[in-house]
């Protein structure tokens, strides 16, 4: 097959098998069963193991250290955060509409596996979680009751900022993050034909002895560690918000006990999930959640303030482009403590959290995006993940501010608070059959609790083997026990505090990668670049010898053939003038002849004897 139009058509790239990390330096890479790379797998389950002992034994001074961390250290990583991100969006933007937009995921012949739909459908897939379910209506309820300081304004002005800062967190910046992984692995694996695995996203700047060797087992060590947490962090925040709606359908008290109850039967459901295979459980679990998903956003679509949500969609996305810059490099510099405490537990608390999911985003949408360009990649996954995220926040998030200005309130308190866990439920609750509406919302968070699991499970599988595509069963087992685990240990140690604080810290580590991400893409991406390059001007020339050549071939026939028959007019002219002349001659020498024959037999029939007479030419007589 041909390449796609519009891409680079170069001769193939490096596909030099690296050592393997869990084989060493004799064994091929991709391989349908790899074995545990030990130097990445213990030190990571090491590390949880520790982290959940201790919470778990000593509650109370996990507690102290998290509260500690949040108040004294987590600030001092909000301006390197603003300034990552920031780095991060320039960075998805320049590779997308530069001149490595064109550069194949993948193979010169290779053509897309998924149909355009598809993809967008698999974009929109990794672009729904527990996330959007837990914040969709809480976060734009929170801006608006309690804005960021230094906003002030009308309550119409405060709702309008409520769901820009909203966009912000949820929009471009968050799948700019995953941009910058995703290309790397997507490069690193489909045009390079390197494993699955974060390390060899920086061979081009480390070099292939250091990937496979201690550089190597450390960066993946981090991004096992960093993914462990941030799906910890979901599933957290998913058992909070299960909870929540249980005590609001009178069915439980939302206590520790019964978080931690429902973590380890929602586990449970897990690994049956696990067990049953990608194909049987996972697919249709994800499948139905998306379902789940969008008739909730419907109902509340179309049971709500219709017409004000589609235009409330449309005027904040406008509101978020013409605010997108400031927001983007807004530290809260000039609000002192109060400016702190809000970067935290917002904006800082959303970089770090992107940044634990990027290797699970990351390695998802890289598999599902061999055969395309870096153009449509980058363009793929900024804007549709986007684009539904911002309509997901209008709906829930819009009817829950259209209720407190111009219904009849109740979604916060008299004291300003909002809460967070329930607000969804109580948004719910006010609709039409809300009853349902509850139910189906716990469905929807608890099946997508277990499909993070279980997709996170089968990424940290894969990172812990060097890049198995199918890891072994109780490998992800174990994942997803250690991911429950650690949740167990944050709600222990001091509930959403700690969840936020985990996720913050636990991201510094791997946004360190990511960086160095960037700067190992941009040359793999430049070295590309330059061979092109070097290829075509190889091309041209040759083409220009070629054309020269010709040149010259041409005009040397033409001179030959000119003095060839210059030549041959000449001999022809001399051969035409030499026989005319020949011919002259005997015609005059045969007139003569001719003549004086005549005159002789004119004097021998006159009885002259022509040999005694001659003419006289003086006298005109003649004489004998």
């Amino acid at each position: 097959m041909s390449a796609t139009p519009g891409t680079r058509t170069i001769s193939q790239p490096l596909r030099d098998e690296p050592p393997h990390p869990a084989q060493g330096a004799d064994g091929p890479p991709g391989t349908a069963r790899q074995r545990l790379a030990t130097w990445v797998f213990w030190p990571a389950a090491g590390t949880i193991v520790v982290f959940v002992l201790f919470a778990t034994i000593f509650p109370a001074a996990a507690t102290d250290i998290f509260t500690t961390i949040q108040a004294n250290v987590i600030n001092w990583f909000g301006w390197y955060y603003v300034a990552a991100v920031a780095l991060f969006v320039v960075f998805s933007l320049w590779i997308g509409l530069s001149r490595y937009g064109d550069i194949k995921l993948g193979q010169d012949e290779d053509e897309p596996e998924f149909s355009v739909m598809s993809w967008f459908s698999l974009l929109f897939a990794a672009g729904m979680g527990i996330g959007l379910v837990f914040f969709g209506v809480a976060e734009p309820l929170n801006h608006f009751a309690a804005p960021r300081p230094g906003v002030e304004g009308s309550p119409i002005e405060l709702a309008q900022q409520a769901l820009t800062q909203t966009y912000l967190h949820w929009g471009l910046h968050a799948w700019a993050i995953y941009v910058v992984v995703g290309v790397s692995i997507a490069y690193a694996v489909h045009r390079r034909n390197r494993p699955i695995s974060i390390r060899w996203t920086l061979e081009p700047i480390l070099g292939q002895k250091r990937v496979a060797g201690a550089w190597g087992n450390l960066i993946d060590v981090v991004a096992l560690v960093g993914t462990l947490f941030g799906v910890a962090t979901s599933l957290g925040l998913g058992v909070l918000q299960i909870s929540a709606g249980l005590e609001q359908a009178n069915i439980i008290q939302a206590t520790t006990m019964t978080q931690i109850g429902l973590i380890l039967c929602i586990i449970t459901l897990t690994i049956a999930s696990v067990v049953s295979g990608v194909g049987k459980g996972m697919k249709w679990l994800s499948n139905t959640n998306l379902i789940l998903a969008a008739l909730l956003m419907l109902v509340v679509l179309f049971t709500g303030p219709t017409l004000f949500l589609l235009r409330e969609f449309v005027q904040s996305i406008g509101n978020y482009l013409q605010n997108v810059v400031g927001l983007t490099f807004n530290t809260l510099a000039f609000s002192g403590a109060e400016g702190e405490a809000w970067q935290s537990a917002w904006t800082t608390f959303y970089w770090g959290w992107w940044i634990s999911w990027a290797p699970f985003v990351g390695i998802f949408i890289a598999r599902i995006s061999k055969g395309r360009t870096v153009r449509q990649f980058v363009a793929g996954v900024l804007l549709v993940p986007t684009t539904v995220g911002f309509l997901w926040f209008s709906v829930l998030g819009g009817a829950a501010i259209y209720r407190e200005l111009f219904g009849t309130g109740g979604l916060i308190g008299d004291d300003g608070s909002v809460d967070t866990e329930g607000a969804l439920f109580n948004l719910l609750g006010s609709l039409p059959g809300g009853v349902f509406l509850t139910v189906g919302a716990i469905l929807l968070i608890a099946i997508f609790f277990i499909t993070s699991a279980d997709s996170g499970a089968l990424v940290m599988g894969m990172i812990s083997t060097g890049g198995d595509v199918e890891p072994k069963n109780w490998l992800r087992i174990f994942w997803a026990l250690a991911a429950a685990a650690v949740a167990i240990a944050l709600l222990l140690a001091n509930g959403l505090q700690a969840i936020q604080t985990a996720a913050i810290l636990t991201a510094v580590p791997f946004s360190v990668v990511i960086i160095l991400m960037c700067i190992a893409t941009a040359k793999a991406f430049h070295l590309e670049h330059e061979t092109l390059m070097r290829a075509q001007r190889k091309l041209a020339r040759d083409q220009m010898t070629a054309h020269v050549t010709e040149q010259v071939q041409d005009s040397m026939h033409d001179s030959v053939q000119e003095h060839y028959q210059e030549h041959v007019a000449e001999q022809i002219q001399e051969s035409v003038q030499e026989h005319y002349q020949e011919h002259f001659a005997d015609q005059v020498q045969d007139q003569v002849s001719e003549a004086v024959e005549a005159h002789l037999s004119e004097r021998l029939a006159a009885g002259d004897d022509p040999e005694m007479t001659t003419p006289d030419t003086t006298t005109g007589s003649r004489t004998t």
